[in-house]
């Protein structure tokens, strides 16, 4: 995902954190009442259920907490996957071990 995608558009269980929340005009209260909610920038979120007619309503989590949201409400929360790989880490040989893996390893590895 380079670009932010509507929350409504995250496939189930997919972690993502949030980038934005849309106003559709000034003043917006439902942007405003989902911002205090907690849909604000830097956040883990993923949809962890949808309804059964229509795949509606949504069922989303922040952290330890479960909001049901309209799918009209879901698409103006803009999210990036929760991985971000950073430029330059494979041609740097970046990996995911941890320095107990890497030391193990080297440990077994003849001389």
């Amino acid at each position: 995902m380079d670009r932010p995608v509507p929350l409504s558009g995250l496939p189930l269980h997919r972690p993502a954190i949030i980038e934005s929340v849309q106003d559709r005009a000034p003043g917006d209260v439902i942007a405003r009442r989902l911002r205090e909610l907690g849909f604000v920038h830097g956040e883990p979120v993923q949809v962890v259920a949808a309804g059964p007619v229509g795949a509606e309503p949504l069922l989303v989590q922040i952290g330890y907490t479960r909001f049901a949201l309209r799918r009209a409400e879901a698409a103006r929360v803009l999210v990036r996957d929760e991985v971000v790989e950073h430029e330059g880490d494979a041609a740097e040989g970046v990996t995911d071990e941890s320095p107990q893996t890497v030391a193990a390893e080297t440990e077994r590895s003849p001389a």
